[in-house]
């Protein structure tokens, strides 16, 4: 077939789906009036822009996308900042293809350069400009330590962080409002900015604790492959009387993300020792333990240790150097150790209403079980609207169950899924139930206390949990109630009623005049389904775009390197195609610098190839959510 038969066969029927995607684009629009109606006037451009692409992708136009693509003409696979512009502009050239008038075609609310522009402001005010030319922001989660360690902070904001963001599931207000400040201060000394994000905490269902075994703390060196001591295990020794960190103590540290365990000291001669003294204790195992004093000033001592020390509380720590004074006193102050279980295939965990610690199964001497392993369940509403049957994920989806019964006061889970060893359970992780629906709003008491400790001091508050469009309409109305309309509002998608009502969620966030989308990709992996995640994550970024609301990437971006300096392959790779997101999130850890510094590098090499990323237009999962809002 001549071209140009091909075109006089294939561009009328092509010009009809053009015309029928774009009139269904209009009829959605004409529809959801009254919600457009309440879109804050910053977003209603984007919102009907929003809307045009939900009517497309309600069909699955892989088909047409073939046939235009083989006329050499767009195949719409960018087209979410600009959807109607983009049908426009391709139906005109089918028309000049045929030879027959340009039709009128329905005014777009943007055009190719203000749809992205509307992304890129949106962004600008929510986020802030990226520094050093970057397009991509970097947020980092500070740890509890940057309420004394302001030294953390001025590394994060030289190194490039562009948002700050305080979790108000750990801690208190006074801590919280005392890294905000550290924040403020640190970045105008810098002469940069630095946006202050509050995640509220939800109602996040975790495990309780579990039975106390006593109190004691390890301190290890890092050793090569040889065994020789690299670096010497760090303790930080104050006086009980009046103890202060070591952050705090105004020591210089020791190394790059020096992280340092600290113990109080009860007895006497702590203020005779110098660098280089030499003291012994004697640990758990009864093994004699030798440290040096590595630094000292009128707060404590900074002790290194060659070999590894389990201490206990009550400890007895003394001076071996025959020509110092006399130094003999106890250590206090070491973490709870706490009982952990381990969960085999069948095994049988009852989680309980009553806040009590949880133990182990108790089995007789010939392994029979007497009494199952319970633990406390954190979220109320799991033991009034969880049914048997469902599915229920512990431990970010290390280990898997379904409800076999329950009744007003625990829940008896199977487990169905653990290493074939067993899996170890610890107490404060989350428990997730993918198959439950809860009527529980996702703003808790706490959280509207929080945010009225923390409206004044932040610049964007994230919503845990959020579920459905009433859950952000409360949260507007509370930001109203403290005159804090102006703070921007991210939302939080980590459960699958999220994901499902997405659509919805985005119209009615909309209403402010700053909203961002974090796509909180662990817990949504567990709700969803590993195999699911690459998909739904996806869908998010797209839906996002069409809307031209920022999309905060976050959960596990180079978690290795934060925890242990190194990266590992697959992590670099997911940092790397982070880029099409508006902004990167890093979780805390001892190397978060180094991780933020090697982050960093990493999008500079791949700004250069990455815009979003074409795709092709089947039909979305959830883009039919939207009616009936």
């Amino acid at each position: 077939m001549t071209l140009s038969a091909d075109l006089e066969t294939c561009s009328h029927p092509l010009l009809a789906q053009l015309v029928a995607l774009r009139d269904e684009g209009v009829r959605m629009e004409q529809a959801l009036e009254t919600e457009l109606a309440a879109v804050s006037p910053e977003f209603h451009a984007s919102a009907r822009n929003f809307l045009h692409y939900l009517a497309i992708r309600q069909h699955d136009i892989r088909p047409l996308q073939r046939d235009l693509a083989a006329l050499g003409l767009s195949s719409l696979g960018v087209l979410e900042s600009h959807v109607m512009a983009s049908l426009n502009a391709v139906t005109a050239r089918l028309e000049d293809i045929r030879g027959q008038d340009e039709t009128e075609k329905p005014e777009p609310p943007v055009d190719f350069v203000t749809g992205l522009g509307l992304l890129q402001s949106h962004a600008d005010l929510l986020l802030g400009t990226p520094n050093d030319g970057r397009e991509v922001r970097i947020m980092v989660t500070l740890p509890s330590e940057a309420a004394q360690d302001r030294e953390l902070i001025r590394a994060l904001i030289h190194s490039g962080m562009e948002v700050a963001r305080i979790n108000c599931a750990h801690d208190d207000a006074e801590a919280w409002k005392t890294m905000a400040r550290h924040v403020r201060e640190e970045a105008f000394a810098q002469g940069k900015t630095c946006r202050v994000q509050i995640d509220l905490a939800g109602p996040k269902s975790r495990t309780g604790k579990l039975r106390a075994l006593g109190h004691m703390l390890k301190i290890k060196p890092e050793r090569d492959f040889r065994g020789q001591v690299l670096r010497e295990g760090l303790l930080w020794v104050t006086p009980a009387t009046h103890p202060v960190s070591y952050a705090a103590s105004g020591l210089k540290p020791a190394g790059a993300n020096e992280s340092v365990a600290c113990l109080l000291f009860a007895g006497e001669g702590l203020d005779t020792l110098g660098e280089g003294d030499a003291l012994e204790l004697r640990d758990a195992r009864g093994r004699l333990r030798s440290a040096r004093v590595l630094r000292v000033n009128a707060h404590g001592c900074l002790l290194g240790f060659d070999s590894v020390a389990l201490i206990e509380d009550s400890a007895e720590l003394r001076s071996t150097h025959k020509h110092k004074p006399h130094l003999r006193g106890t250590l206090a102050g070491a973490p709870e150790v706490q009982e952990e279980l381990r969960l085999c295939m069948d095994d049988t965990l009852v989680l309980t209403r009553a806040e009590l610690p949880g133990q182990a199964a108790e089995v007789d001497a010939a392994g029979r079980v007497l009494e199952p392993a319970r633990l406390h369940c954190s979220l109320e509403a799991a033991f009034v609207d969880a049914r048997a049957g469902q599915a229920v994920w512990l431990d970010d989806g290390r280990i898997g169950a379904r409800i076999e019964r329950m009744n007003a006061e625990t829940i008896e889970l199977r487990i169905t899924y653990a290493a074939p060893e067993g899996s170890r359970l610890k107490a404060e992780k989350g428990i997730n139930f993918p198959d439950t629906y809860f009527h529980v709003p996702a703003l808790t008491e706490k959280d509207v206390q929080d945010l009225e400790a923390m409206h004044a001091h932040c610049d964007l508050v994230a919503f845990s949990f959020v579920r459905e469009p009433a859950d952000v309409a409360l949260l507007q109305s509370h930001l109203a109630r403290l005159q804090a309309n102006h703070l921007g509002i991210v939302l939080k998608i980590e459960n699958r009623q999220a994901f499902e009502n997405l659509p919805r969620l985005l119209l009615a966030g909309m209403r402010s005049p700053q909203l961002g989308v974090m796509v909180a990709r662990g817990d949504l992996a567990v709700e969803l389904g590993f195999e699911r995640l690459s998909e739904v994550q996806e869908e998010i970024i797209w839906l996002c775009e069409a809307a031209h609301v920022p999309v905060i990437w976050a959960t596990q971006i180079l978690e290795n390197m934060a925890k242990s300096g190194a990266p590992s392959r697959p992590e670099v790779t997911d940092a790397a195609m982070s880029i099409r997101a508006e902004c990167v999130m890093l979780n805390k850890g001892p190397h978060i610098v180094s991780a933020l510094d090697f982050l960093i590098r990493v999008l500079a090499r791949m700004e250069g190839h990455y815009s979003k990323r074409m795709a092709t237009l089947r039909k979305l999962s959830i883009a039919g959510s939207v009616k009936g809002v």
